[in-house]
């Protein structure tokens, strides 16, 4: 279960160091190996290798009608490893189609993380919370 957000730099080549708690379970659960691909709300979708196996599975079941979807997920779909020091390349291609330039975001959503340049998330959020709590969470409470 990876959550929890972290405050990373990518370097001049387009690597982005993983933290260590992330590191180590990634190392666990899939050798270093993942993949990244665009999702349609601008950030990046970063998966350890066997939860995007089951992900590619679906979407490339999907019917004729979703294929500008497949497009997305599946068409910008880059499969990358773990370096020695524990950074991932992203690749300039999906880097430019989401604005990431070096100021990122890396948040753990569970069974994997979500990419963003740190100024785009500020905004999304802030404009998640001046819309208001959809009605699907009107009985969720802490």
């Amino acid at each position: 279960m990876f959550q929890g957000a972290s405050a990373l730099n990518l370097d001049a080549k387009g690597r982005m160091s993983i933290p260590a708690r992330h590191r180590d379970a990634l190392m666990l659960e899939c050798e270093g190996r993942v993949t990244l691909t665009k999702h349609p709300h601008g950030c990046l979708l970063f998966f350890p290798r066997p939860v995007w196996e089951t992900h590619r599975q679906q979407i490339a079941a999907w019917p004729m009608s979703a294929r500008a979807w497949q497009r997305i997920f599946l068409g910008n779909a880059c499969d990358v490893e773990l370096d020695s020091a524990g950074r991932i390349l992203v690749a300039p291609e999906l880097r430019r189609a989401v604005g990431i330039s070096r100021d990122v975001m890396l948040l753990g959503m569970g069974s994997h993380f979500e990419i963003w340049d740190a100024t785009r998330l500020e905004e999304s959020e802030a404009e998640a919370v001046a819309t208001g709590m959809p009605d699907v969470l009107n009985n969720f409470s802490f």
